[in-house]
């Protein structure tokens, strides 16, 4: 029988997953790719293939866990299996220069950035930056190394520290920093390639994130935040959210093996819209969609499920017509 194989490294993140397929009584897998053998003469199993690696694996001690799937999705590939987020996409989840690149060809705007390597270089590109920047890593997830600068000697302070956390590729990145008028940034949500809702997150506690349940402990302390004022919920969803930036999003992740993603843009004060984070390992707060009444697990489970029925009927042999 087909089912689903759930490609992942992080077990707390597919709980939510794992609940809706339950729900919806459908068959599937998990494939926990930290490390492994991978016989690439054997031919895979059917199914549809969903790839839930991510970007930050490295924090969990699966450091080389994005390596092997990337070899796994080049076997899956070859045999034309149905992979939701493909190698492509597996491609942009691990380098926001790369996904900088690929926006860049749908006229997305992102802020300037710059890559270095080495800590001298780092120093470097940001004394051409005029006013405040941001670090950041190349390869991340949750905000890793996000810290908020206005001039090049604090960064040189923190280059020369014991501080200093360096990128797991060893590129760090120095970014223009976009200041909103409020402290907020708006998460964009897809499923099926289809827009399924826009979250608004406080940005007042600092730019780790991460919109799953297990991330908001420890969370509190981050370097670019300023203390919160208020207690009001991190998370909302936006009804009727509505931007010409959807089409666009839309047509970038058709294009890039993309089928589910949360994609990140912070406003200007003159309402310049700039997209800064593509992440394909989607996850989802509880609290938020509870409010709405909106489930994106549910919509991933459902989605999956649509895809292995039109695999399965694929395959049913087709009635003879009598003429």
């Amino acid at each position: 029988m087909k089912k689903i194989h759930v490609i992942h490294e992080n077990d707390a993140w597919v709980d939510p997953l794992r609940a809706a397929f339950a729900e919806l009584e459908l068959p599937y897998t998990e494939w926990f790719l930290n490390q492994g053998v991978l016989d690439f003469s054997a031919v895979p199993p059917d199914g549809v293939f969903y790839n839930r690696m991510s970007a930050s694996s490295h924090t969990r001690g699966h450091r080389y866990a994005p390596e092997y799937t990337a070899a796994v999705l080049a076997w899956l590939e070859q045999h034309d299996r149905r992979i939701v987020n493909n190698g492509r996409a597996l491609q942009l989840e691990l380098s926001k220069i790369a996904q900088y690149a690929a926006l860049a060809r749908y006229g997305i705007r992102t802020p300037r950035t710059t890559a270095a390597i080495g800590r001298r270089h780092i120093v470097e590109a940001a004394r051409g930056f005029t006013g405040s920047f941001i670090t950041k890593h190349n390869r991340a997830g949750k905000g890793l190394g996000v810290r908020l600068f206005h001039d090049a000697g604090a960064l040189e302070q923190y280059v020369d520290s014991e501080v200093f956390e360096d990128s797991i590729d060893g590129i760090t990145l120095v970014q223009q920093y976009i200041r909103a008028p409020e402290p907020f940034i708006t998460r964009v949500e897809f499923v099926g390639g289809k827009f399924l809702y826009a979250v608004r997150v406080d940005t007042t506690l600092g730019f780790e994130l991460c919109p799953a349940d297990v991330c908001q402990v420890g969370d509190a302390f981050c370097p670019v935040g300023e203390a919160a004022t208020a207690a009001a919920p991190r998370f909302h969803i936006v009804r009727d959210f509505n931007d010409p930036i959807i089409e666009r999003y839309q047509r970038f992740i058709a294009d890039n093996g993309i089928g589910i993603s949360g994609i990140e843009f912070i406003s200007d004060a003159a309402g310049e819209l700039y997209t800064y984070d593509v992440n394909t390992n989607t996850n989802y707060n509880t609290a938020a969609e509870a409010e709405a009444g909106l489930y994106g697990m549910r919509a991933i489970a459902r989605y999956l499920g649509d895809e292995l029925n039109t695999l399965t009927r694929s395959d049913q042999p087709r009635l003879a017509v009598a003429r």
